[in-house]
C-alpha cells in the first residue's frame, strides 16, 4: 500500500473543513508532504470530479462534490488504488510442481477478493464521516481546533 490514498483522503477532509480554495503548498504543509506530490494526486481527484481548481495567484483546490457524497471507494477508484495485492509471487507458472506453478494465481484470486471486500466497505464511508469522526471525538476532548 502506498501513501496516495492517505494523502488524497487527508486533502479532501482538509478542503471540506476549511471550505475555501487551498494551494498545493497549504495542503502539503497540513499533510506533511511536498506540494509536487499533492499536485500529482489532485490531478487524479479533479479528473474524477471530486475537486475543482482555480487558476491564478489566489488559485488552488476546492471541493466540487458534497462531502456527504464522496465515498472512500470513489477516492480509491480515482487513484486506481488496490488495497490488497502483491507484486511478488512464489514459485513460477513454468515449474513442474503443481504447488509452485499454481500458487501465484490462487493467491492473486484471494487478493482480488479481499480488495473487492475492502472497496465494498469503503462505499459506506464518506469524507463527511471522517470529518465528523475527527471533530466529534476531538471536541469532546479538546474543544476542537482545525
Amino acid at each position: 500500500m502506498n501513501s496516495e490514498f492517505c494523502i488524497a483522503v487527508h486533502a479532501l477532509v482538509f478542503l471540506n473543513r476549511k471550505a475555501c480554495i487551498l494551494s498545493s503548498t497549504e495542503l502539503a504543509k497540513n499533510i506533511c508532504t511536498n506540494p509536487a506530490r499533492i499536485r500529482k494526486i489532485m490531478v487524479k481527484l479533479k479528473k474524477a470530479g471530486l475537486i475543482s481548481t482555480k487558476e491564478g495567484l489566489d488559485g488552488g483546490y476546492f471541493l466540487k462534490a458534497d462531502p456527504k457524497d464522496i465515498t472512500l471507494f470513489q477516492v480509491s477508484e480515482a487513484l486506481d488504488f488496490k488495497f490488497v495485492s502483491s507484486a511478488w509471487k512464489s514459485g513460477g507458472v513454468d515449474m513442474d510442481c503443481l504447488i509452485a506453478s499454481g500458487m501465484g494465481q490462487v493467491l492473486d484470486n484471494i487478493y482480488a477478493d479481499l480488495d473487492s471486500l475492502c472497496k465494498e466497505r469503503l462505499k459506506q464511508i464518506t469524507i463527511s464521516n471522517i470529518d465528523d469522526e475527527i471533530f466529534l471525538s476531538h471536541t469532546t476532548v479538546n474543544g476542537g481546533n482545525t
